[in-house]
């Protein structure tokens, strides 16, 4: 065979080469956001990849709701996990780069304050000691159990809470001291919810917050705190989520769709099949699945492309499941 035709071949070979490479990078669905709604993303594109036979890959970050907008307002991402609306400053990053989003409730939470098992005296908390604890007027200030009540023990109190970055972080404190990100900075932060299960779990003056399902995995390391606010104790469960006693910790989470990659095919398919399948992953991972309705009403809206969001730009605590389907996106 000649030089020249041996060459031939081979930039051939380059082109389907890289022909290939391309066809596969454009398979890839890549989503970012909060760690709260990771196992819910995480199981749904487990089992689409399995049903696509490994011809899409997902692949799926937790830098936190904040760090996952930013990837998302960039383009960097084609959807984006969220454990509280979008605010109002990555509206504006978004709109300032042209980035449209479908906006999609896909569970319930029950934000969940826990500390380690062998604490015997704080089975309850009130909304009004939550935020002794953790308002920024406490931050080197409260640091033993009994400043908080009396007659809780004389041993110091270790906080772990969800990084700044974080959706939760932003609706704990704006539900538990009234204002998003107004929180004390002398705890143990991370967008990572498995490092803040290990703190508490090994600390017995601990006490810290997240998503229900890291809970829920971690029954025999953790207890879960009654909320108090002003009716009583309420442990949070399916039952108080849905009959609206577990405020105001109770919170749907999100995915956003960027409305250019939900014109891909693959990325389409796979929002559409997680509406179809959450609400049997959303009860695998210890989350309450919305009504049929709401995903019926997701799916409408992924079809017709509308866009916008049905919040203010804020976490808007207190939201129920009731007042979740009344709501429809605006711009």
């Amino acid at each position: 065979m000649k030089i020249r035709e041996l060459s031939l071949i081979l930039a051939l070979a380059l082109v389907a080469c890289l022909s290939i490479a391309t066809k596969a990078q454009a398979q890839i669905i890549q989503i970012d956001g909060s760690s709260t709604v990771f196992p819910v993303t995480e199981a749904v594109a487990e089992e689409f990849q399995k049903a696509k036979k490994g011809k899409i890959k997902v692949t799926v970050g937790i830098s936190g709701t904040g760090g996952g907008f930013k990837k998302f307002c960039r383009g960097e991402t084609d959807i984006s996990d969220a454990s509280r609306p979008i605010l109002k400053q990555e509206m504006e990053a978004c709109k300032g780069a042209g980035i449209e989003y479908i906006e999609l409730p896909v569970a319930f939470d029950a934000l969940t304050v826990i500390v380690n098992p062998k604490n015997d005296w704080s089975p309850s908390m009130t909304v009004a000691e939550l935020k002794k604890i953790w308002e920024p007027a406490a931050q080197g200030k409260i640091t033993n159990w009994n400043q908080v009540r009396a007659n809780w023990p004389n041993a110091p109190l270790k906080l772990f809470g969800a990084g700044a970055d974080s959706g939760t972080f932003d609706y704990f404190t704006e539900a538990i001291t009234g204002k998003a990100k107004s929180s004390r900075g002398d705890f143990t932060a991370s967008e990572d919810d498995n490092v803040l299960v290990q703190g508490v779990a090994n600390d017995r003056n601990a006490l810290g917050f997240f998503g229900f399902a890291y809970y829920a995995e971690n029954t025999s390391r953790l207890k879960a705190v009654a909320i108090d606010n002003g009716k009583g104790g309420v442990t949070p469960s399916e039952k108080t989520v849905l009959d609206g006693s577990y405020q105001p910790l109770s919170r749907p989470i999100y995915i956003y769709v960027s409305k250019k990659a939900a014109a891909k095919p693959e990325v389409k398919e796979f929002v559409e099949f997680y509406l179809q399948h959450a609400p049997k992953l959303v009860k695998e991972v210890k989350y309450v699945p919305l009504p049929d309705k709401v995903y019926t009403l997701g799916a409408s809206r992924i079809k017709s492309g509308k866009v916008g969001t049905a919040f203010g730009g804020h976490a808007d605590v207190g939201v129920t499941i009731d007042d979740l389907m009344k709501r429809e996106p605006k711009l």
